[in-house]
């Protein structure tokens, strides 16, 4: 284990502090993976960027969600599981097809949402080599050519937060704690 400090906005690189202060702002305090990002301003800065741009998408708030939860499903990180299943219920994701994407199973009751997990799902595994198939498919469930790169976009920022996690081993903020999770067979 490499051991990484987790600063806060008193405490972090100077560069950092002012994303940090931003963050406690926002959410009442710094999660740990943003304290653990500081270590490089740069990488914190473009975490955040990144999160703000995809905020902009024309996906709605539970799709972005749907679409960050997925990813971090594939990706097995533990960490950004916990915090987006809370954040997908706050932006309104449907229980079951929270519970679906966690358990790595498709969302059986609504085909758009299930449309946009398996897409998201293919984009992370094929590493973005999805085939004409999948893109047809997944613009056929009404989604459009510029959600195929919001999707990108928001496995983009979690392949940053999700292998930042894998390094650090960050450990979950307490207030995600409730939504723990393991990857499917290997609890």
């Amino acid at each position: 284990m490499t051991k990484f400090n987790i600063y806060d906005e008193t405490n972090a690189p100077e560069k950092s502090r002012p994303f940090l202060a931003k963050s406690k702002a926002a959410y009442g305090s710094v999660p740990n993976v943003l304290g653990e990002l500081a270590e490089s301003p740069a990488a914190l800065e473009g975490y955040m960027t990144l999160s703000e741009i995809f905020i902009k998408s024309s996906l709605d708030p539970a799709e972005k969600h749907l679409v960050l939860l997925t990813a971090s499903v594939e990706n097995e990180c533990k960490y950004c599981v916990a915090a987006h299943t809370g954040l997908a219920k706050g932006a309104g994701l449907p229980g079951h097809a929270i519970m679906a994407v966690r358990d790595d199973e498709e969302i059986e009751d609504d085909d758009r949402l299930e449309a946009l997990r398996e897409f998201t799902r293919k984009i992370v595994v094929e590493r973005g080599a999805v085939g004409k198939k999948d893109v047809e498919a997944f613009l056929k469930a009404g989604y459009t050519k510029a959600n195929v790169l919001e999707v990108i976009l928001g496995v983009a920022l979690k392949t940053l937060s999700n292998y930042t996690n894998h390094i650090a081993e960050t450990p979950v903020d307490a207030s995600f704690i409730i939504n723990k999770w393991t990857p499917p067979g290997k609890g």
